[in-house]
């Protein structure tokens, strides 16, 4: 398992029978499932859920997400100035953001109905013994974006 974020890039190949936008480098293995989210609005934050062991893997499939993380310090009462990170991800860049375990995410789409495919290393039981959620005002600034 890999120790911090880390994107993986992919590509697109067009031609008269249309285009096809890939990610090779990502491997299937580790994955248990996978769910879309979308977001009808650009005001929505979802944000923040963490897991110590649970990995995430995200791709936007329409429109364009900012994704932010946190690495957690203290599972029960985190630092209020812990530094996030950010990445902007689109669907006309076929690239996928892994966060592994360890880290707290959020996102907000950047265009109204925007929509992520997120896959995930864990069912939806391991995860739910697995998930700490904190205040989305916490450690980034949503309008910023």
């Amino acid at each position: 398992m890999m120790s911090e974020p880390s994107v993986i890039a992919g590509g697109e190949f067009s031609d008269a029978r249309g285009k096809i936008s890939y990610v090779n480098d990502f491997l299937l293995e580790r994955v248990k499932r996978f769910y879309i989210i979308e977001h009808p609005s650009t005001e929505v934050v979802r944000a923040w859920q963490a897991h110590k062991y649970e990995e995430k893997w995200f791709y936007v499939i329409e429109g364009s997400f900012v994704v932010s993380w946190v690495k957690i310090d203290n599972w029960e009462t985190p630092s209020a100035d812990l530094k996030s990170e950010y990445r902007n991800l689109t669907s006309s860049k076929s690239e996928i953001l892994h966060i592994p375990g360890g880290f707290a995410n959020g996102f907000k789409a950047l265009n109204p109905s925007s929509k992520l495919l997120i896959f995930s290393n864990f069912t939806t039981e391991e995860s739910s013994g697995d998930i700490f959620r904190y205040d989305s005002r916490l450690w980034f600034n949503w309008n910023f974006v």
